[in-house]
């Protein structure tokens, strides 16, 4: 049940603005304390001093722009990471932090005029209620007080209303049956949907009122909130599944619910996957996202346009990697922008209703989490290198020029790792691009150790981020020990077009094993890498290939396996995405259980010898804790020399940051110990 709907006053203004450059926060120390010597090179503690920055969203008059800034908070009982709203002039000037207190905040949208800033907090309650703040300055003021949380807020065009998901929250059977502990689960039964709400912004009295039921679970693969509003506000279009459950992104469909009756109609539904609907500026059209048919985890999909009103969806010209994030119209109805990855940057498309396609964003720039302000005149996005953390940056959309917004890191002034992108030719003369990252004193013809660094999805890609910013595996930390550290792109990898995703299908432990392989050897024959000093690591897909590259091979001297698929019959038979390998090896596991045998590391795990660190997430979903025991117990009843950290809580990434920061250490440790000589 929703509970009535509320307007409170509480603590969360704008504050006291601070100066572009200053440190966001500060640690006092105690009178007489010893203060800590300045770091001399790049530590994983270091990397929790890295702030993300996103959500980067210009004003409708392009004079502001609001974004989110996450900070590592570690206290003593504290291990999280907190977001805040930031605002700045749009040329850069007048930072300050707009929101503050011990909650996070995000997920900021502006009214139409400008004036207001609308966001979710739990601030005031356990749950994420909508918040709206005056840009001019003031308290904030709480609008929703629910039951569940709310996400993916909207203003409609006339600022009267917000529109919001939220997922269903507990009946009161529910609750009283767990109260008195009487509460087993049925596995797919009573499942809980992410509804769409709307609410009068201006009605003190007002109860966000639901707008779709039934079996549908708005949202879906294809992002960008699964919602948005015609221009006239009488409509919204959404993408929904039916239920909310991972796997059923594949049958995605877009519909339109009348804003005042909540009927539905239904706008595209075929065997393809469709979502992330986009209304053009008058109205009459349409933007869908539309993947392949039937649809397939390394999806290729295409941007189709159709009427509002129904009709035939229309394809828009493909674009380089065949994965378009649809990001907005023109404000003249004739161009769609998209962001996408080319190799290892991202990059802005625009294309015409004409079917022409066009790059936006300069060769050599990487920008992350493209926005349009809602009268499609600014972007908003983040822009990063490999030795530069992320700011916001801002741009008009006619003559892209992007401007620097923000200034919310403070980081010492120390050596970094330099970063270089090269490509070689693997076994069969296919292309593969890498990344290499050497320590900041490297002396040209040195021999030095060198690990391998895997990335997961496995269409996931390396991109030109920061080094230092924390994950398990510290890039810049490893390079300041001494270590060459090199990231391969192998076939199966985002960015370097579909055929090059699917080239990998059937074959897991295949050529994507000799795009590594050849990648070690090119760097070996530069005289860079140390043949007898080399590891291994990787995360999910990651931790995947660095069990199977144990199996095969005894060239390296470490490795370590986060959160791995070891084992692909019981992992199809456990994880949350059960149709994810029969997918990638077009078969069930009972109809192929040889092939998901032949290219499971648990098959091969008798010629491992290598000493391993397992590293697994006790609450992940997404590849259960069980595959790292499955890989430990049998290395640890082999004698090869092994360890196995499970961390509370986490889901398949590691989301705590004192639980971050001792797995980057331990990485760090492990293979300090055994790849650095005397």
């Amino acid at each position: 049940m929703l509970l009535k709907t509320v307007r409170t006053i509480a603590g969360v203004g704008a504050g006291v603005a601070l100066l572009a450059g200053t440190a966001v926060t500060s640690l006092a120390q105690d009178e007489g304390a010893d203060e800590k010597a300045p770091p001399t090179g790049w530590t994983p503690e270091l990397a929790l001093d890295v702030k993300d920055v996103s959500n980067v969203l210009v004003s409708p008059d392009g004079r502001r722009v609001v974004f989110q800034v996450s900070e590592a908070i570690m206290e003593e009982e504290t291990s999280e990471w907190r977001s805040h709203l930031w605002i700045a002039n749009a040329d850069g000037s007048g930072q300050f932090q707009l929101t503050r207190g011990d909650k996070s905040c995000s997920g900021a949208a502006w009214s139409p005029d400008g004036e207001w800033i609308a966001f979710t907090t739990s601030r005031g309650g356990e749950k994420s209620n909508i918040w709206r703040i005056r840009v001019a300055g003031g308290e904030a003021e709480q609008l929703t007080d629910l039951e569940s949380g709310a996400s993916s807020i909207q203003w409609s065009p006339d600022g009267s209303r917000i529109a919001f998901t939220m997922m269903d929250a507990e009946t009161e059977d529910e609750k009283a049956d767990k109260k008195q502990k009487n509460d087993p689960k049925l596995v797919d039964k009573n499942l809980k949907m992410n509804r769409l709400y709307v609410l009068d912004v201006d009605d003190e009295d007002a109860e966000p009122r639901l707008l779709t039921d039934g079996e549908m679970s708005v949202g879906g693969r294809f992002g960008g909130g699964g919602f948005d509003w015609s221009p006239d506000g009488t409509t919204i279009a959404f993408g929904h599944s039916p239920t909310a459950k991972v796997d059923d992104w594949v049958k995605s469909d877009v519909s339109l619910v009348d804003v005042e009756t909540g009927s539905v109609r239904t706008l595209a539904a075929t065997n393809a996957s469709e979502g992330n609907p986009r209304y053009s500026p008058d109205g009459s059209w349409i933007a869908l996202g539309v993947s392949d048919d039937p649809p397939t985890w390394a999806f290729r999909a295409t941007v189709h346009v159709v009427p509002s009103q129904g009709g035939t969806p229309r394809a828009l010209a493909v674009t380089p990697d065949e994965r378009p994030g649809i990001v907005g119209w023109s404000a003249s109805g004739d161009r769609l922008f998209i962001s996408e990855t080319h190799r290892t940057e991202g990059r802005i498309y625009a294309l015409g209703t004409d079917g022409s396609i066009e790059t936006v964003s300069p060769e050599g720039m990487h920008v992350g989490g493209v926005s349009m302000n809602d009268v499609s005149t600014h972007f908003g996005f983040t822009v990063q290198r490999a030795d530069v953390p992320e700011e916001a940056y801002a741009s008009a959309v006619d003559g892209f020029r992007a401007r620097r917004i923000s200034s919310v890191q403070d980081l010492p002034d120390v050596p970094i790792g330099r970063t270089e992108t090269f490509t070689w030719e693997s076994t069969d003369g296919l292309e593969v691009e890498g990344m290499l990252t050497l320590p900041p004193d490297y002396v040209q013809g040195e021999r030095i150790p060198m690990v391998v660094v895997v990335h997961g999805g496995p269409a996931g890609v390396f991109t030109q981020r920061f080094i230092g910013t924390r994950g398990a595996y510290p890039i810049a930390s490893f390079a300041e020990k001494g270590m060459a550290v090199l990231r391969v792109n192998p076939r199966g990898s985002s960015g370097y077009g579909a055929d090059f995703r699917y080239a990998n299908y059937h074959d897991w432990g295949g050529m994507d094993y000799q795009d590594i392989m050849t990648g070690i050897d090119e760097v070996i024959d530069r005289g860079i890498a140390d043949p007898d000093s080399l590891g291994i690591m990787g995360w999910s897909y990651g931790g995947y290939m660095t069990s199977w590259v144990v199996t095969q091979t005894d060239r390296f001297k470490a490795a370590s396996i986060g959160a791995a698929v070891t084992n692909l019959l019981s992992f199809t038979g456990t994880a949350d995405i059960p149709s994810f390998i029969p997918d990638y090896f077009e078969g069930e596991s009972w109809e192929n259980m040889e092939g998901y045998l032949k290219h499971s590391a648990m098959a091969h795990v008798q010629n491992a010898t290598t000493p391993s660190l397992i590293q697994h997430g006790e609450n992940d979903l997404r590849v259960p804790v069980s595959q790292g025991y499955e890989f430990y117990n049998a290395l640890q009843r082999r004698g090869v020399p092994v360890e196995m950290v499970v961390y509370p809580r986490q889901p398949h990434g590691i989301r705590e940051p004192k639980l971050q920061l001792h797995a980057m250490e331990h990485n760090l440790e492990w293979f300090e110990a055994r790849l650095m000589k005397d």
